[in-house]
């Protein structure tokens, strides 16, 4: 016999509440970081844009072009809601 006083579906449910609180904080804290980086990249990635165009797009010099502004769509994707996150946590 179990010394414990709950019974064991309050257990695993207890369990089962814990571990997803558990993954909440861990993604929080993946994400905050993950949306910073996003956030700040899309602020300053246009600043490579301008030697790209004056150099002209030829060649690689157009391949890196777009590339970047692949990476800027994705920055822009990841970092959107970075300053939402933090006001909220404000609040």
């Amino acid at each position: 016999m179990s010394n414990s006083t709950l019974p064991r579906d309050s257990s695993s449910r207890l369990r089962e509440v814990v571990d997803r609180q558990t993954l909440r904080t861990g993604a929080s804290l993946v994400a905050t970081p993950v949306r910073f980086v996003g956030f700040w990249a899309a602020i300053t990635l246009p600043f490579l844009y301008l030697p790209l165009l004056f150099v002209g797009l030829e060649g690689t010099v157009a391949r890196a072009f777009l590339a970047l502004v692949g990476l800027h769509a994705v920055a822009l994707l990841v970092g959107h809601n970075y300053g939402e996150s933090r006001s909220s946590a404000r609040a």
